[in-house]
């Protein structure tokens, strides 16, 4: 029969039996949301990558592309610069959960786009977003102006990093999350 412990007494065995645990392995490993794309191995893995949890999507229709790029001003955003680009299609339901391998520990800035009718060129109907959510203007699209690498970056060691990307879509003449 199992017996309830008063809460004082549970703190006198938690501690130790935690630590017995762990030492026998039975510690549980830490809870990680289920990667999707064809590097998810290396966040199951959990190795030097980056599981991007992309949030607001508009549509289950389309591609979604995640571009890697290392913290640099001269290469981010830049044609071809990208150290890792995952695309796939956009899954009709469940979590996006986008597993990009990083090549080394470092610094990273993360650009999301969703093609909504995958075309595989740019419109209206399309949504994007970085690492950091930083704040963007239809003006900012316009001119390609890039938002600041200080908002965008973050840094990625030996296991893997969780990132919240928040896709903005243009709505009349803004460019802002859905629902903002």
């Amino acid at each position: 029969m199992l017996k309830v412990l008063p809460r004082k007494e549970y703190r006198k065995v938690g501690a130790p039996l935690t630590a017995l645990l762990i030492a026998l392995g039975f510690a549980a490993a830490p809870a990680t949301a289920q990667a999707i794309g064809p590097q998810a191995a290396a966040c199951d893995r959990n190795t030097s990558s980056v599981l991007v949890h992309v949030e607001g999507i508009r549509a289950r229709t389309g591609t979604l592309r995640v571009q890697l790029y290392e913290a640099n001003p001269r290469t981010f955003l830049e044609k071809r610069q990208y150290v890792e680009r995952v695309e796939l299609a956009v899954p009709r339901s469940g979590p996006l959960n986008v597993c990009v391998a990083v090549p080394k520990p470092g610094n990273y800035a993360l650009y999301v786009r969703h093609d909504a009718n995958g075309s595989g060129k740019s419109d209206r109907s399309d949504g994007g977003g970085f690492s950091g959510n930083p704040h963007l203007s239809l003006g900012d699209l316009v001119f390609k102006r890039k938002p600041a690498l200080t908002q965008t970056q973050f840094s990625v060691g030996n296991a893997t990093r969780e990132i919240r990307v928040t896709l903005n879509y243009v709505q009349g003449l803004s460019f802002k999350p859905l629902g903002a």
